[in-house]
């Protein structure tokens, strides 16, 4: 007879689920043990749970289905929470199966007991506690169906005792969502209407269009419109696009601000963009979103539609004018040729051997360290069309924007919801797990692969050929241009890190230490033509900054009073 651990895996498997991450102990063993006992299903025992569930929720964003994690009872589930909410805010579909202490211990304060219903209640859209083995088969799909559903996080919670007991025979089936929903045709029209009366309209265009990239550029080109993209949206968007001007907010740049600034009408498609000082508050609005929830919540909206993007601007573009007119469009477009060329300058390794560069490098880059366009620039430049990017939040995140163009089958993953650290190494673990022979390149900040370090090691324990490429300028480089933009002296940020390549070579990847221009673009080839693991330690300018689209007087006299109480703090 199957037991609760055996159907576990076994729907599991069925489902297509491939891997499950975790740390095994205590009232999981039942369920490891089972995977154990068949061949298609693959454990991955990370160093720290918060990698698993980071790993589980990378998987989900690039398949669309099912990511598992697994955390034994009390402490193995609590280290599940971070990278749980991080999937929560990413719209993924993550099973975390947690333990629990023996049924006939619970609510009794036993050792490493805690109540996960309550834990989990914030993080998940389902969570229950399986308390009796026939439970299991319905409880199991409740999860399963809520998370795929609802695209969210699913909790199971299993006693000690349970695990190995007997399941009448029930085979577990799941109720797969379908999409393709099409705004109604009133509201359809409504918004067509609203787009053809206004002179200029500029597209803010997120992930939730990723799939409906014709129907995107032919909405574009006929209003003429230029397209902000969100950092999600770059991924399926940005190659080959004539219309796009870049990014807005903290990691943005002129063209796309005032591109929002200077419209009559907004059209946004697919995005939660949450930052509501980057957006204008006086236009008209079209929204385009699946979620009604996410309709209104950062700016008032004119005209709603709720709907699948690619079907609903299918129904919209047969009853939108088409302008002849791009004279908006083409002034935008300008204006962010004109800055990328001005920040590709930046990515010339003989940058600071030229006449302004050896100006700057007196004032901003006395060391000669590696300025950080340098190495984000070659990696796009020699990373394949089907290669997968992941990013730490901070600085490494603003230098992939602006130097990676998600051109051709990229990918792209990031904590860019809930902003955590140390995202990046197991994000770019689950995206290589899903398939070893794909190019998975991770921009890791010093301070957040330091996080979770332990876990370079899964790399090698289980054959993940990830390039993990370190920003390693010893700072924790946002806190620090927060702090100065603020007007306040630098304090916390710094760094004292070891050599990060003779760790990663103790761990068994193949690392090096780069610190000359000129070396980075023969050591990223060399790196991503290695099969197996590899770390580049880039020892880059911690001076280099990251100005936003349209910086304050504000800001700028704070940088220069955290300058001045710097250098006098430095002559104390």
């Amino acid at each position: 007879m199957p037991t609760v651990a055996s159907t576990l895996v076994s729907a599991l498997d069925e489902l297509g689920v491939r891997q499950v991450w975790g740390v095994v102990g205590d009232a999981l063993n039942p369920i490891t043990d089972a995977i154990r006992r068949q061949d298609t299903l693959e454990w991955i025992g990370v160093r720290h749970e918060e990698a698993a569930a980071f790993a589980a929720g990378a998987q989900a964003q690039l398949t669309g289905s099912l990511g598992v994690c697994m955390g034994t009872v009390g402490p193995g589930s609590l280290h599940l929470l971070n990278g749980l909410y991080d999937a929560k805010k990413s719209h993924a579909p993550v099973l975390a199966i947690c333990g629990q202490v023996p049924t006939s211990e619970m609510w009794s304060n036993f050792f490493q007991e805690v109540d996960n219903d309550a834990v989990f209640a914030d993080v998940a859209v389902y969570h229950a506690t399986v308390t009796a083995p026939g439970q299991l088969p319905y409880l199991l799909q409740q999860a399963v169906n809520t998370a795929l559903a609802r695209r969210g996080v699913a909790v199971l919670t299993v006693p000690g005792d349970i695990g190995d007991q007997d399941v009448p025979d029930h085979h577990v089936s799941f109720a797969l969502p379908h999409s393709g929903q099409v705004a109604a045709p009133a509201d359809v029209a409504a918004a067509a209407a609203l787009l053809n009366d206004a002179e200029k309209v500029t597209m803010l265009v997120g992930c939730g269009a990723r799939t409906a990239r014709d129907e995107v550029l032919a909405v574009a080109k006929s209003l003429a419109a230029p397209m902000v993209l969100t950092l999600k949206g770059k991924e399926g968007l940005e190659g080959d696009n004539p219309y796009q001007v870049g990014q807005s907010g903290l990691i943005g740049n002129p063209a796309a601000h005032l591109a929002l600034h200077q419209a009559d009408a907004l059209l946004l498609v697919g995005t939660d963009f949450p930052y509501r000082d980057w957006l204008p508050q006086d236009k008209k609005v079209v929204q385009l979103d699946t979620r009604p929830e996410h309709v209104g919540r950062r700016l008032p909206v004119t005209a709603a539609l709720i709907g699948d993007a690619k079907g609903t601007l299918a129904q919209l573009l047969p009853q939108l004018q088409r302008r002849s007119d791009t004279a908006f469009l083409d002034h935008h477009r300008h204006e962010f040729d004109l800055w990328h060329a001005a920040q590709r300058r930046l990515t010339d390794p003989d940058h600071d051997r030229k006449l302004l560069g050896r100006i700057r490098k007196k004032l901003d880059n006395p060391d000669e360290l590696i300025r950080p366009e340098v190495v984000a620039a070659a990696i796009d430049a020699a990373a394949v069309e089907d290669a997968i990017f992941t990013s730490d939040t901070g600085m490494s995140t603003v230098w992939l924007s602006r130097f990676v163009e998600m051109r051709g089958r990229r990918r792209l993953l990031g904590s860019y919801n809930l902003g955590s650290m140390a995202n990046a190494m197991p994000q770019a673990l689950g995206a290589s797990a899903l398939d070893r022979d794909r190019q998975v390149i991770a921009f890791c900040g010093d301070g957040g692969l330091m996080m979770l370090l332990g876990d370079l090691r899964t790399a090698v324990t289980y054959r993940l050929p990830v390039t993990f490429v370190v920003f390693n300028n010893g700072r924790l480089g946002m806190v620090k241009l927060e702090q100065e933009q603020s007007g306040l002296p630098e304090y916390g940020t710094e760094l004292d890190n070891p050599d990060l390549a003779a760790v990663a070579t103790a761990c068994g990847l193949r690392a090096r230490t780069v610190t000359h221009a000129d070396d980075v673009a023969e050591a990223v080839a060399e790196a991503l033509e290695h099969d197996g693991p590899v770390l580049l330690d880039f020892r880059t300018n911690p001076e280099e900054i990251s100005i936003p689209p349209k910086p304050t007087v504000e800001q700028g006299w704070g940088f220069a009073i955290a300058k001045l109480k710097e250098n006098l703090i430095s002559r104390e």
